[in-house]
C-alpha cells in the first residue's frame, strides 16, 4: 500500500484576498435598498434644488441691486442643490460601514477577511469610486441645467471660463471625501443614529455656533468647517467662497484640509477596528 500526501489547497495571495473582499463590498453596497435611496435622494436633491435656485435667480435678476449683481456668481448658484447632496452621500458612508454594526453582520465580514485594515480599505475604495461617479454626475449636471435656465435673465458662465471647471470638478470632490470623512466616522461610533447626528453637527450646526462668536475667534476656525471650505470649493470668486461671511482657504488647500480630516478618520477607525473588534 502505497501512501499519498495530503492535499493541500492553495493560500489565496493578498492581491486575491483584497479583490475578494472588493467584490464582497460592491455586492453588499448595491443589493441594499439604503443604497438607491441615498443615490436618489442625492440626485433629486443636488439638481433639483438647483433648479429652484437658478429659477429664483432669473425671475427675480431684473430686480436685483448693485451688491446682489457684484457678488452674483452664476456657477455657485447652479451648484447650490450640493448642500443637499452632501447630506444624502454622508448617509450612505455611514450606512457603509454602521448598517454592519446594527445588524451585527460585521462578525460574517471579519471572520471571512479577518485581517481588518483590508475590510476598511475595501469599503473605502467601493465607496469611494460610487460616490466620486454619482457626485460628479450630479455637479456636472446641476451645472449645465442651471445655466440653461438662468441664459436669457442673468449672467452664465461655461467650463472654459476662469475657476469655473475647476468649481464643477471640485464640488463631486467635495461630496466624495466628505463622504469618506462620513464612513471614517462611521468606523469610529459604530452606531448609525449616533454617526449621522455627529455629521449633520459637524456640517450643519458647527457653523452658527461658529458664526456666533466675535470675529476675531470665529474667523480663524470657521475656515477650517467643512461647510466653509465646499462653499470656497464651488465658487469661482473669492467673494462667493463666503459661508455665513467666514472667509475661507483658497479652494485646493481647503480640499487638502478636507482630505486630513477624511484620513484622520479612517486611520482612527481602522485602529479602533483592530483593538476592538474580536
Amino acid at each position: 500500500m502505497v501512501a499519498t500526501a495530503p492535499v493541500v489547497g492553495t493560500v489565496p495571495t493578498g492581491r486575491q484576498h483584497f479583490t475578494g473582499a472588493l467584490r464582497a463590498e460592491w455586492t453588499k453596497l448595491r443589493s441594499v435598498r439604503s443604497t438607491l435611496w441615498c443615490v436618489a435622494a442625492a440626485v433629486v436633491g443636488g439638481i433639483g434644488i438647483g433648479i429652484l435656485a437658478t429659477s429664483s435667480e432669473a425671475s427675480t435678476w431684473r430686480n436685483a441691486g448693485i451688491i446682489e449683481v457684484a457678488l452674483f456668481d452664476p456657477t455657485s448658484i447652479s451648484l447650490t442643490g450640493l448642500l443637499f447632496g452632501q447630506l444624502a452621500i454622508g448617509v450612505l458612508g455611514v450606512l457603509t460601514m454602521s448598517a454592519e454594526y446594527g445588524t451585527g453582520t460585521i462578525r460574517a465580514t471579519l471572520g471571512a477577511v479577518p485581517r481588518r485594515p483590508v475590510v476598511l480599505l475595501a469599503k473605502v475604495v467601493v465607496f469611494g469610486t460610487l460616490a466620486l461617479a454619482v457626485s460628479e454626475a450630479i455637479s456636472f449636471a446641476a451645472f449645465f441645467i442651471g445655466q440653461a435656465i438662468l441664459s436669457g435673465s442673468t449672467p452664465t458662465a461655461t467650463l472654459s471660463q476662469p475657476g469655473v471647471a475647476r468649481a464643477v470638478v471640485g464640488g463631486g470632490l467635495y461630496l466624495t471625501v466628505l463622504g469618506l470623512v462620513a464612513l471614517g466616522l462611521a468606523t469610529i461610533i459604530r452606531h448609525t443614529a449616533g454617526t449621522i447626528f455627529t455629521f449633520v453637527a459637524i456640517l450643519l450646526i458647527l457653523p452658527l455656533v461658529v458664526a456666533a462668536f466675535p470675529a476675531k475667534y470665529g474667523h480663524p476656525v470657521g475656515k477650517f468647517l467643512p461647510a466653509t471650505i465646499g462653499a470656497a470649493m464651488t465658487a469661482t470668486t473669492a467673494r462667493g467662497a463666503h459661508q455665513d461671511f467666514l472667509p475661507s482657504f483658497p479652494p485646493w488647500r481647503g480640499f487638502g484640509v478636507l482630505c486630513a480630516y477624511a484620513v484622520a478618520a479612517l486611520v482612527v477607525g481602522g485602529l479602533l477596528m483592530i483593538r476592538r473588534d474580536p
